[in-house]
């Protein structure tokens, strides 16, 4: 059953983007071109931003609870990011759909190749976007199945906590801490908070997975692509000895140097779209990594520290996942200008080898994905990020 759903996402037309490209549609991002349609999405986008500015009103009345006050701004913080992709997202909406379809023309004209090397590279690409498409999906929906079951998990597991409600000494545990104009801690009102925080949730989680799960398997495919233009350039001569003439030889200069300049120039567009949301997301990761960490060492029931500790996870795994394959990319560009010297240069005469030149030159240029102005996106920023929310908790215990 689960192999007929997952084939359904595929798109003959998209071999690499279809499942992610699915997801975009069926979470708004990609509006729709029919007017009700469109009106119907960005009205369930209002809702989640409207309830995002709930839980902002939340803290002041929560604030005196030190670990209630934690809990709401690391899930506050989050939406925040969330409605910030979006907002981005909607407002740059020809821009993203430039890039998907740039993605999506250039993987159709690599597939077919008769060149072995590079039909790996891309069977090894698609199936990786598969599984990093799959996993966060499944990483995200638990941890949003997680969330909106501890209220009744805790309800009906828990006889202290119930006797402690009924007799009004304890209030009401919520999915995701927000304002509401009713009484929370009404039967009634649980209810009615619970379903719109629950719809939240699965919609903010929609948002998140469908854009993230996109953008990365997008860095996935411009590694790739440095990867396949490092071969190309390589056979500038000819494969196995083989020498092309001079015509064959410019002809795969001239193609090399088309799909060099497009990818640079879809590669900062894809930088000028992320960065900023990057920027907000470093500084919110920060802060939810420590507010996490010390709920988990606060915490003295094990399964709430399981359940914080598998939010924690997923929100290591977010910018972990953005910082590695930004840093793919990086390597892959800084080392694309060994291709033309891998091929068989030496051989060639002065006129053939000015080629190489052009070339090298041309490849000498290294593609850095950053987050605002100050930050660039790679490990060695995620890894100063867990040091400085380490330095945050320390300083909060």
């Amino acid at each position: 059953m689960l192999n007929r759903i997952l084939a359904k996402l595929e798109d003959p037309q998209r071999p690499l983007l279809g499942p992610n490209y699915s997801a975009l549609r069926f979470w708004g991002l990609l509006l729709p071109e029919k007017i009700t349609k469109r009106i119907f999405y960005l009205f369930m986008h209002f809702l989640v931003t409207f309830f995002t500015a709930t839980e902002y009103v939340d803290i002041w009345f929560v604030k005196d609870d030190i670990n209630l006050l934690l809990n709401n701004i690391k899930i506050t913080f989050l939406a925040t990011v969330s409605v910030a992709k979006v907002i981005t997202f909607l407002s740059r909406q020809k821009d993203w759909k430039a890039i998907i379809e740039y993605v999506n023309k250039a993987d159709l004209a690599q597939r077919g190749s008769n060149n072995v090397r590079k039909n790996t590279i891309i069977w090894k690409y698609t199936k990786y976007c598969r599984k990093i498409t799959y996993l966060y999906w499944s990483l995200m929906y638990t941890t949003v199945i997680i969330v909106m079951g501890q209220p009744m998990f805790k309800f009906f597991c828990s006889e202290e906590y119930r006797n402690n409600v009924q007799n009004g000494t304890e209030t009401y545990v919520q999915v995701v801490s927000s304002w509401v104009p009713f009484d929370k801690n009404t039967v009634a009102g649980h209810i009615a908070a619970s379903i719109f925080q629950s719809y939240a949730a699965i919609y903010g989680g929609g948002w998140i997975t469908s854009f993230d799960t996109n953008a990365i398997v997008i860095m996935v495919f411009f590694k790739a692509e440095l990867e396949m233009l490092r071969i190309d350039s390589s056979r500038l001569f000819g494969d196995n000895g083989d020498s092309l003439n001079e015509e064959d030889t410019v002809k795969i200069l001239k193609d090399c140097h088309r799909r060099h300049v497009e990818l640079l120039r879809y590669t900062q567009l894809f930088d000028s779209c992320l960065s900023p949301i990057m920027l907000l997301y470093m500084f919110v990761c920060s802060v939810m990594l420590c507010a996490t960490a010390y709920q988990i060492t606060v915490e003295t029931n094990p399964m709430q520290q399981f359940l914080i500790a598998e939010y924690l996870i997923f929100g290591i795994a977010q910018l972990f996942m953005y910082c590695w394959h930004s840093n793919d990319v990086y390597f892959a560009s800084k080392y694309l200008m060994l291709g033309p010297y891998e091929s068989g240069w030496w051989l060639q005469n002065a006129t053939k080898q000015n080629h190489i030149i052009i070339l090298a030159d041309q490849f000498n240029k290294n593609i850095v994905f950053t987050a605002g102005p100050f930050n660039d996106l790679s490990v060695s920023t995620f890894i100063n990020i867990l040091k400085a929310a380490y330095s945050y908790y320390t300083l909060l215990k």
